[in-house]
């Protein structure tokens, strides 16, 4: 329950644990009601609850939570972003957080000179992006964000020559490598841009703390056992392989937060 995509009743609350109410009671103390941009979109909870009645519960999970959105955009306002990449969209939570956020940066919505929106969404589905589209319109964010569907590595490189402020990766993870490279060779983020890397901390991926990567064929992870939800095979491995790319990457400072499945900020090391 820790972290739970929608912040709970009082009511809810009786009987969790004390970890549980600590995040409770820090996501509902990040709320400011008194921004003239809301820090929690009204419109998330609906969103959430559509996704779970559309896809189910644990296929909703893959969303961002509202203490995510709102950590995340911290960051946007934090760095004053004015331009968003995001690979992986899903259903829109986390693109409608961060145009809110962009808001509150004094950006405006629509195209610049270049016909580009100040945040462009990448996902290989259709079917989400029409969702996450119909998300935008009713968050009224729509003048804010593009979403382009096909495969993203493919994606990426059409975009050579634009550059943003943060890059949320939150795709594919075993593409996790090329995106970070990607952005980074290109200039795809900005000299004093943020990478946010989701999922890195997935519990199949903590066993293999102290592995070196590559990871070896024989290989031991640690025995335990507390899977919440289980993960395609590799999937541990690649993330980890790439954890371990970018803490001994010289270009970049890094630092993994354990919050929900791992959040790793990541920044640029100036010349």
């Amino acid at each position: 329950m820790l972290f739970s995509e929608t912040t709970p009743t009082r009511e809810q609350l009786d009987n969790v644990s004390p970890q549980d109410l600590r995040a409770f009671y820090a996501a509902k103390a990040s709320i400011n009601p008194n921004l003239s941009t809301p820090s929690l979109p009204p419109t998330i909870p609906k969103v959430f609850a559509d996704t779970v009645v559309q896809e189910g519960k644990n296929t909703a999970l893959m969303a961002v939570s509202e203490y995510q959105g709102m950590l995340q955009n911290f960051f946007v306002g934090f760095i004053g972003a004015k331009r968003i990449l995001e690979i992986g969209t899903f259903t829109g939570s986390s693109a409608i957080f961060f145009a809110n956020a962009l808001k509150r940066n004094g950006v405006a919505g629509g195209s610049d000179a270049n016909g580009n929106k100040p945040i462009i969404c990448l996902d290989i589905s259709e079917k989400y992006a029409n969702i996450a589209r119909k998300n935008f319109v009713d968050a009224g964010v729509e003048d804010y964000i593009e979403v382009i569907v096909g495969d993203a590595q493919k994606s990426l490189a059409n975009l050579e020559g634009q550059t943003f402020d943060m890059v949320f990766l939150d795709a594919d993870k075993p593409a996790y490598k090329y995106y970070y490279d990607t952005v980074i060779e290109k200039n795809i983020i900005s000299k004093n841009g943020l990478i946010i890397a989701d999922n890195t901390a997935f519990d199949s991926v903590t066993p293999y703390l102290g592995i070196p990567a590559p990871v070896a064929d024989d290989a031991k992870p640690l025995d335990v056992s507390f899977e919440l939800f289980p993960n395609p095979p590799g999937l541990a491995k690649a993330i980890h392989e790439f954890n371990e790319y970018v803490r001994n990457d010289p270009r970049t400072e890094a630092v993994l937060v354990p919050l929900f499945t791992g959040i790793t900020f990541i920044r640029l090391i100036k010349d």
